[in-house]
């Protein structure tokens, strides 16, 4: 049997390093992400590495009816998707007030209504195939007060560990992904070079590792899933740090 992967925000970061991860396991794959040329770069080396099966979806997830084209596709149960890594999202500034508020409501609607989607797109399936793995890239800022960018993360995190208690019984997991800092294009789209968010060297974690340690604790069955030994111990400092401190905390960095 085929094992399909469809993962979002593929064409760069951690969601290329998804699609590295699962064509070397063998999976087939379907790239989605805006930029058609850059899924089809990413496309050929997958297929050329790991002779890969790989079908590209270029889709602009805001824009209503091309997220439409990628639920259908989750909801195909002709060529059915096994695992489905909901990783597009892009960052906010911290000053909220500062901030335009129609760029806050896409913010908060690729964050948080669109994996809803995806995710009621495809559970039908993968029900009905007898299993399947969703994977919410998630963040350790959803732990702090973080502006809206945790406050979109937590809600991922909720919605996760409820979904992985619900449908574990039918065959299904849901974790939550929680990286800290990632070593992407993330901070670069925001407008921020490298080495100007005021992180220190030691907070900073490679995509390989965070993609390959999130896929051990998905095949064990986390609900949650904290990539490093230094980001656990700081998401339980934060869980007995003073409102105030931890409010501070989180405005450092992007």
């Amino acid at each position: 049997m085929t094992v399909t992967s469809l993962v979002t925000g593929a064409s760069s970061g951690l969601g290329a390093e998804y699609a590295r991860q699962l064509a070397a396991k063998g999976d087939a794959l379907v790239l989605v992400a805006r930029d058609r040329d850059r899924l089809e770069v990413l496309a050929a080396q997958l297929r050329d590495r790991y002779r890969a099966d790989v079908e590209v979806l270029a889709a602009d997830l805001l824009d209503p009816a091309q997220l439409r084209t990628v639920e259908e596709r989750l909801a195909d149960r002709g060529r059915p998707v096994t695992t489905l890594v909901n990783n597009a999202g892009f960052g906010m500034r911290l000053a909220f007030e500062a901030n335009d508020v129609e760029d806050e409501v896409r913010h908060l609607r690729l964050h948080d209504e669109v994996p809803m989607r995806l995710i009621h797109a495809a559970l039908p399936t993968m029900t009905a195939s007898g299993g399947g793995r969703i994977i919410n890239v998630a963040s350790v800022a959803a732990f702090i007060p973080r502006s809206t960018y945790g406050a979109s993360k937590l809600w991922l995190i909720s919605f996760s560990r409820w979904a992985n208690a619900e449908y574990r019984r039918r065959g299904i997991v849901v974790t939550a992904v929680c990286p800290g800092f990632v070593h992407t294009e993330f901070h670069q789209r925001l407008g921020l070079p490298p080495g100007e968010e005021g992180v220190p060297s030691w907070m900073w974690l490679d995509a390989p590792t965070v993609v390959a340690a999130s896929l051990r604790d998905v095949a064990r069955g986390k609900a949650i899933s904290v990539p490093s030994l230094r980001y656990k111990a700081l998401v339980l400092l934060s869980r007995m740090a003073p409102p105030g401190l931890a409010a501070r905390a989180g405005r450092r960095g992007r």
